[in-house]
C-alpha cells in the first residue's frame, strides 16, 4: 500500500487487507493503528471512487472517532453523493458500516461526522437495492433510535440547530424507506408516529423537516392500519392546524397536511370530531379555501387574457385545484358525523364558498372539484337544522346544480341529482323543478339502468308527488312505465329502491277510482311484480 501507484492493485490490497483483519478479529479497535491508519488516509487523495470505497470500508470497520471517523465519513459522503458508484457500493458492506456509526457514535460529541454519514444512508436510499437492503438490515429502527435522541435536545441547547442538519437527512431518508410495504410495518412497530410527531412539533419552523415528515404521514396515512395510529395521537391535529396556518402559501405542504386530514376524517367518526373541535379548525379550513380560491381565480383569468392559447382544459387539475378538491372532501368527510355536519350546515361562510365553486366551475374545468363541492353540499342539505345556510341558499344551489344536471359528466349528474333529492323536500324547490322542466329529466333518468341514479330520481319523483297537484306529471315521458320497469330490474335485489318505486306509485295513486285509467297498460304488469314482491317478502318471512 505504500509504494504501489496502481490503483486496481492499491484496490486488490484493500480487499485483501479488510480480509486479514477479519479473519484475524483485528477489526474494531483491537490493535494499535496509527501506521496503518496513516498510510491508509495517504491513499485518500487518489481520484478513484472504488479504491475510496474500499479504504473508507476498512477505516470504519476499525471504529474510528475524532478527525479520523469526521474524514472517513466526508469520504462515504462524496462517493455515495455520486449515483454512478450504487453499483460499486450495491457489492460491498459500506450500508453495514454507516449504520454501526449511526447507532453507536454520541451525538454530541460526533454531530458533524454523524452529518455526513446520515447525508451518505440518505444517498443510498434513492437506489431501490440499498433501500431493500436498509430494511433488511433494521435501518428504521436504528434510525428512529437517533431521532428519538435528536428530540431530546432542547431548543435552548447549543446543539439544537446543528442537529437540525442531521433531522433533514434522516427523515429524507425514512421518506424513501416508506414507500416499501415492509418498512410501513416496521415504522409502525418501532413507534414512528409518536417520534415523528415529536420532530413536527419541535421543528415547526423548519421548512425541509416539516416538508419531509409531511411526506412521510401522506404516504403512510393512505393505509387504514397507519391511519388509526395517526387518529389516535392526539396532538396530530393540533399540529397540522399549526402548520397550516404558519405555512399557508406553500402549496407543496399544504396540499399532503390536507390529503392526510381527509385520509384521517374518511372513515373515522372519532377523527370528524377530534378535527372539528381543535380551536379555530374550520377558520383555517376557509382561510385556506379563500387563499388558494383567489389563486384559482387569478390563474383563469391570466388564462382568459391570454386567450386560452394554451391547453384550454388540461385534464390534470392546477396546484390551487388540487388543493381546493382535498380541501372540499375534508368537508365533505366532516359532515358525515351527525353533529359536525349540522354544525357545517349552518355555517354560511363554509355553505357560501361550496356555491362559489359551483359559480365558477364547470364540470369541464375540473371535473373532481366541482363533483365534491356538490357532494358537500348534498351532505349539507341532508340537516335540517334552524339557520341552515343550505336551506338559507337553497334557490341558488338549484339553479348552480341544474347546469350540472345538465351536463354529459354522469357522476356529476348523479351528485346533482342527490341534493335535488334532499332540497326538493322543500315546496319552492318543487316549484322550480316544475318550473324549469327538471322533472322530465328525472323520468328520464329512470331508464339509466344503473340503480343509484334511478334511486336519487325517484327520490325526487316521490317528493314531488306529495303535491296532489303534481302527480300527474309522471303520466308524461311515459314516467309509470319507467317506474315499473325499474321495480322490474332492481327491485327484487334492492328493497330500498323498491320502497321509494312503491310509495311514488302510493302517492299518484292515491285518490284513483279506476286502476286501469290510473295505470294504463302497465297495470297487469305492476300487479304481477307487486304479487311476486310480495310472495318473496313471504318466502323471507
Amino acid at each position: 500500500l505504500q509504494v504501489e501507484d496502481n490503483i486496481e492493485n492499491l484496490c486488490l490490497a484493500c480487499t485483501e487487507l479488510y480480509q486479514a483483519l477479519s479473519e484475524g478479529n483485528m477489526l474494531g479497535r483491537r490493535f494499535k493503528r496509527s501506521v496503518l491508519l496513516k498510510t491508509l488516509y495517504k491513499l485518500v487523495d487518489i481520484d478513484s471512487d472504488l479504491l475510496s470505497l474500499k479504504l473508507a470500508k476498512i477505516i470504519l470497520s476499525m471504529k474510528v472517532d475524532g478527525k479520523n471517523l469526521l474524514g472517513v465519513c466526508k469520504l462515504a459522503f462524496k462517493i455515495c453523493r455520486n449515483e454512478k458508484n450504487d453499483y460499486l457500493i450495491q457489492n460491498d458492506r459500506l450500508l453495514d458500516c454507516l449504520l454501526e456509526v449511526l447507532r453507536s457514535e454520541d451525538l454530541h460529541k460526533t454531530n458533524e461526522a454523524l452529518l455526513y454519514c446520515m447525508g451518505a444512508i440518505k444517498f443510498m436510499s434513492g437506489n431501490a437495492v440499498l433501500l431493500n437492503e436498509m430494511v433488511n438490515k433494521g435501518a428504521i429502527k436504528i434510525l428512529l433510535q437517533s431521532m428519538k435522541e435528536i428530540n431530546n435536545i432542547k431548543e435552548n441547547d447549543t446543539y439544537f440547530s446543528n442537529s437540525g442538519h442531521l433531522l433533514v437527512q434522516l427523515t429524507a431518508t425514512l421518506r424513501n424507506l416508506a414507500d416499501l410495504p415492509p418498512a410501513r410495518c416496521q415504522l409502525l412497530c418501532n413507534g414512528a408516529v409518536s417520534e415523528l410527531s415529536v420532530a413536527l412539533e419541535q421543528r415547526m419552523n423548519d421548512k425541509d423537516i416539516c416538508t419531509y415528515i409531511v411526506r412521510i404521514f401522506s404516504k403512510l396515512s393512505s393505509y387504514d392500519d397507519f391511519c388509526a395510529a395517526l387518529a389516535d395521537c392526539s396532538r396530530c391535529y393540533v399540529l397540522f392546524l399549526a402548520l397550516l396556518n404558519k405555512h399557508q402559501k406553500q402549496q407543496d405542504l399544504v396540499v399532503r397536511i390536507i390529503f392526510i386530514l381527509g385520509n384521517l376524517t374518511e372513515k373515522n367518526n372519532e377523527a370528524r370530531e377530534q378535527l372539528f373541535k381543535e380551536k379555530g379548525s374550520v377558520n383555517t379550513l376557509i382561510s385556506l379555501f379563500q387563499t388558494y380560491h383567489e389563486l384559482d381565480l387569478n390563474a383563469q383569468k391570466w388564462h382568459h387574457e391570454r386567450g386560452g392559447k394554451e391547453k384550454n382544459h388540461p385534464k390534470y387539475p392546477s396546484e390551487a385545484e388540487d388543493v381546493l378538491i382535498k380541501l372540499i372532501r375534508v368537508l365533505a368527510n366532516l359532515s358525515v358525523h351527525p353533529s359536525v355536519g349540522a354544525a357545517l350546515a349552518t355555517a354560511h361562510r363554509v355553505v357560501k364558498l361550496l356555491i362559489t365553486v359551483l359559480e365558477y366551475k364547470s364540470v369541464d374545468d375540473c371535473e373532481e372539484l366541482v363533483i365534491n363541492a356538490a357532494t358537500t353540499i348534498n351532505n349539507l342539505s341532508y340537516y335540517k337544522v334552524e339557520s341552515s345556510a343550505v336551506q338559507d341558499k337553497k334557490l341558488h344551489i338549484a339553479e348552480m346544480l341544474s347546469k350540472l344536471l345538465m351536463s354529459n359528466n354522469m357522476d356529476g349528474v348523479v351528485e346533482a341529482v342527490r341534493v335535488f333529492g334532499n332540497l326538493s323536500q322543500y315546496h319552492e324547490i318543487c316549484d322550480f323543478i316544475m318550473q324549469k322542466k327538471i322533472y322530465k329529466f328525472m323520468i328520464a333518468l329512470l331508464d339509466a339502468k344503473n340503480q343509484d341514479v334511478c334511486f336519487s330520481a325517484c327520490g325526487v319523483l316521490l317528493n314531488l308527488t306529495v303535491d296532489k297537484n303534481k302527480r300527474a306529471i309522471l303520466m308524461e315521458e311515459g314516467g309509470i312505465g319507467k317506474l315499473v320497469d325499474c321495480l322490474r330490474d332492481f327491485g327484487p335485489s334492492d328493497w330500498q329502491l323498491a320502497c321509494l318505486i312503491c310509495k311514488t306509485l302510493w302517492n299518484y295513486s292515491e285518490n284513483i277510482t279506476s286502476a286501469a285509467s290510473c295505470f294504463g297498460e302497465d297495470m297487469d304488469t305492476l300487479l304481477v311484480l307487486l304479487t311476486s314482491l310480495l310472495g318473496e317478502i313471504h318466502n323471507l318471512g
